[in-house]
């Protein structure tokens, strides 16, 4: 019965205790304050351009250039699975287009592990084909197709891979 006594009978709550409770209080702030820090620091640093006043000083002139290729009306329709990715190059009235080269820079939203640049090879009328699975996930593909010296589509689309290597929406 003594014990029982001992153990529910409050304690005196001192300086030590409060001391010790102040310590672990903050200590686990500033633990996780400096984890954050680290992921922060050895992670994506989030940088887009290298300089963004030159950046800023191409705009009109990249802008100009993307209004020009959007009025010839050519579009791409991404067609991945397991084994690689196909693009399907059609011209404004919906028929397969023709390029002599298409090119991708595949990139993650966040993190650069994953980039890579692409080479398509033709795959029949209108179609683009690179071997080699996509890792699951969010990608950004900015595809740009030339007919000999003339650029005919340049555009940047986003689009998600699913487990199986099918294209989500």
């Amino acid at each position: 019965m003594t014990l029982i006594r001992s153990i529910f009978q409050p304690k005196e709550f001192t300086g030590k205790h409060m001391l010790l409770t102040m310590v672990a209080f903050f200590g686990v702030i500033i633990t996780v304050n400096l984890m954050m820090a680290r992921f922060a620091v050895t992670t994506w640093s989030g940088l887009v351009v290298p300089n963004t006043y030159v950046a800023s000083q191409e705009f009109n002139t990249q802008a100009a250039q993307s209004r020009a290729i959007a009025a010839l009306g050519y579009d791409v329709a991404f067609e991945p699975d397991a084994g690689g990715l196909t693009i399907v190059l059609t011209d404004a009235r919906g028929e397969p287009a023709q390029a002599s080269s298409v090119t991708a820079s595949l990139r993650r939203p966040v993190g650069t592990d994953d980039d890579r640049d692409l080479v398509f090879l033709p795959d029949g009328p209108g179609k683009y084909r690179v071997e080699g699975a996509l890792a699951e996930g969010e990608w950004i593909a900015h595809v740009t197709a030339m007919r000999g010296d003339d650029l005919i589509y340049k555009k940047g689309r986003r689009f998600h891979i699913g487990g199986d290597g099918s294209m989500r929406p």
